[in-house]
């Protein structure tokens, strides 16, 4: 099982960009508004909706914990649209994506938030389910609303060991 093992890396731009986009306010505010009282992080994600009458909805996640060592058995995809999550705490969360090879995923990589930071994945990226560390954690979620089948998922033969070393 050692050809199927994932360690989780620290998340950060860089190392997310085949993938999306990683949404942090970390270090100072791009503007400063509301007479100086709020600091706005600005337009840190760019939305992808495919479709005619696709649009932009907000809806909130609330998910049980999962736990270290994580067994990955399947991942899933939108082929019509972006889907960004921001956590409504500070409790980090195991973020997983992998590059399609040939229209499945290919080998998986885990990256692990900070304080701060969310993600939204590009439309047709491969990604785990939603997988905090704590129990009942509470997530704003930004994804395309329409007609069409916007979600296809993959369940590996083998399953993948996320773990934390």
């Amino acid at each position: 099982m050692s050809d199927r093992r994932i360690v989780l890396q620290p998340l950060t731009q860089g190392a997310f960009s085949p993938f999306g986009d990683v949404l942090e306010a970390i270090g100072e505010p791009d503007r400063i508004i509301n007479a100086g009282l709020c600091g706005r992080f600005h337009d840190l994600a760019g939305l992808d909706f495919e479709g005619k009458d696709a649009r932009a909805g907000i809806s909130l996640f609330r998910s049980r914990a999962r736990t270290l060592p994580h067994k990955l058995d399947m991942m899933e995809r939108h082929p019509l649209g972006s889907q960004a999550f921001m956590p409504m705490s500070a409790d980090p969360f195991m973020v997983i994506v992998a590059p399609d090879d040939a229209g499945m995923p290919g080998t998986p990589q885990a990256f692990l938030t900070s304080p701060g930071q969310g993600v939204n994945y590009y439309r047709n990226t491969w990604h785990g389910v939603l997988t905090p560390l704590i129990d009942n954690a509470l997530f704003a979620v930004v994804d395309r609303i329409g007609e069409g089948d916007n979600l296809e998922e993959f369940a590996f033969d083998q399953p993948w060991l996320v773990s934390g070393n």
